[in-house]
């Protein structure tokens, strides 16, 4: 897999990480008082009341984790060799090579469609002169 399929991959990763993480958080966390105007809210009906302390530090610490990992993938790219300029004119070359190719391919499909053509007018001639060559040899007249 290449270095940006898994940037992509640790992006997808950090998400899924911190969409659980708050999802958990919303649901496990023990309600709390706005104001001294409102009632006390209900406890919360969660099973593992007594782990969700630790919840929060393993899902930082997964979340931490991935983050380093993305990280060291950002370090690990190519470093752009003579700045935005060179690299702007990288694209320009690319660009200009991109076009003569598909030049190149628009001449080939071109030629394809002529010769296509070319076949079909030949089929039809070499059909008629057999016609021809039919009617002469049986004398008749053509239609």
């Amino acid at each position: 897999m290449d270095i940006i399929s898994q940037l992509q991959e640790q992006v997808n990763q950090i998400a899924g990480l911190t969409f659980n993480t708050f999802g958990t958080l919303q649901r496990d966390a023990p309600s709390a008082r706005l104001s001294q105007n409102y009632p006390e809210p209900p406890p919360n009906p969660t099973e593992d009341a007594a782990s969700f302390p630790e919840q929060p530090k393993q899902m930082s610490a997964a979340l931490v984790k991935a983050a380093k990992q993305f990280d060291a993938l950002v370090a690990a790219l190519p470093l752009s060799e003579g700045g935005e300029e060179a690299q702007l004119k990288r694209i320009a070359e690319l660009q200009a090579e991109n076009d003569a190719v598909g030049q190149e391919l628009q001449r080939q499909l071109e030629a394809a469609v002529v010769s296509m053509v070319a076949e079909r007018e030949l089929k039809l001639v070499q059909e008629l002169f057999g016609q021809t060559t039919d009617n002469c040899l049986n004398l008749k007249k053509p239609d």
